[in-house]
């Protein structure tokens, strides 16, 4: 075990060596540092506004194959690689997850928190939480009235944030203040759980899937272009606060100014009950790389990538969208003079919970997808719709 420490925010927190596991994955060409990786990030903490953990872990992974590694003022991470006379190429994946931040601690011990980000409150409801202090992490659950002393009004709302609260033991007030101050992060009790075949389930699989396809997809490239250099200037960003306006992909775009961009993020996997296809889309885990189509993406780049999935018998689906995106792509086409924008997706069941499922075959296609698209980029490609 080591700990990684950060200034900012002083959290202190062990993460697992990512050379642990050396057991690959049936049926699943994954590097199994690139396994350890990602697991590693599911069990480390990045409510927006809190990334420097995982910003260190993920440092500590890419840096070997980058070029350049650095990290801006607001906190994006930008590995880089490749021709640096070529098309500027940004791969954007965010690495901030939604949370909690700790906004009272009453009489008793009691600890209150506001949300980082779009929240169920029925999915708070009998969690364990973690709340990363300067002193190290705090477990938490979190609890409402007990049903038995509800009155029958009670039981037939809807529960409201107002009425959950934090239990961390403390038996008085000072107790809960000497380990705790306002304006610590909260987050689910975080794991990484297999479940059956390659499905994998955990909070924060949105977006720290993304975050490791644009990573992993630098790695790639950088090693299968063999003697031969990428063409294009590469950029891979593990950005930051996506979940509270896209704000990381924004900063990260001014510093970049790409030619293209692709975004990745979670999208609604529609195979489970109560999700209709023909309302969301017929998506699926284990399909591969969901492609979108629609006025937020460059038809050429989605084009390109379809094309290229094809050509290296890489699964994919297709989805599509009507309006502005509500991911990074959103910001990342309007950068500058505009610029020429792709968005690829991740199946991804129950999205903004505790028990958030993914396909670790899926990230595998969508990493490989990334790095073909960067080792077949050249300055001789144009974007330019109808050119």
């Amino acid at each position: 075990m080591r700990t990684t420490k950060v200034k900012q925010g002083e959290i202190n927190l062990p993460v697992e060596s990512i050379a642990t596991s050396r057991a690959r994955l049936p049926g699943i060409n994954m590097d199994p540092s690139a396994l350890e990786f990602f697991r590693s990030a599911i069990q480390t903490p990045s409510p927006s506004g809190f990334e420097e953990t995982i910003q260190a872990l993920i440092g500590d992974y890419i840096r070997p194959h980058a070029d350049t590694l650095r990290i801006d003022v607001h906190g994006n991470l930008i590995a880089s690689v490749g021709d640096t006379s070529g098309p500027r190429l940004m791969y954007a994946g965010h690495c901030d997850q939604i949370g909690m931040l700790v906004s009272y601690i009453d009489e008793l011990g009691f600890v209150y928190a506001k949300t980082i980000g779009g929240w169920d409150p029925q999915q708070l409801v009998g969690q364990g939480m973690t709340i990363w202090t300067a002193t190290g992490p705090v477990p938490a659950v979190i609890s409402r009235k007990p049903i038995h002393l509800q009155t029958s009004k009670e039981r037939e709302q809807v529960v409201q944030l107002e009425q959950l609260w934090l239990d961390v033991g403390a038996a008085t007030q000072q107790d809960a203040k000497d380990k705790i101050r306002v304006g610590d992060a909260v987050t689910l009790e975080l794991r990484y759980r297999p479940l059956m075949g390659q499905i994998v389930s955990g909070p924060g699989m949105d977006n720290k899937s993304g975050m490791w396809t644009v990573i992993e997809a630098l790695r790639r490239a950088n090693t299968q272009t063999g003697k031969s250099k990428l063409r294009c200037h590469l950029h891979s960003v593990a950005t930051v606060q996506e979940e509270i306006g896209l704000r990381g992909a924004k900063t990260a775009a001014g510093g970049i100014n790409p030619d293209v961009a692709i975004a990745v993020d979670v999208t609604h996997a529609s195979d489970c009950p109560t999700i209709e296809p023909n309302i969301h889309g017929d998506i699926r885990l284990d399909r591969g790389p969901v492609i979108f189509r629609g006025p937020n993406i460059n038809t050429k780049v989605a084009n390109k990538l379809i094309t290229l999935a094809e050509e290296n018998s890489i699964p994919y689906q297709l989805a599509a969208i009507g309006r502005a995106t509500s991911n990074d792509a959103n910001v990342l086409q309007l950068h500058g003079a505009g610029v020429a924008t792709g968005l690829v997706a991740i199946p991804n069941r129950y999205m903004h919970s505790a028990v958030e499922a993914i396909s670790l075959s899926d990230i595998n296609h969508v990493a490989q997808l990334l790095a073909e698209f960067a080792m077949s980029l050249t300055p001789d490609d144009d974007f330019t719709p109808g050119l």
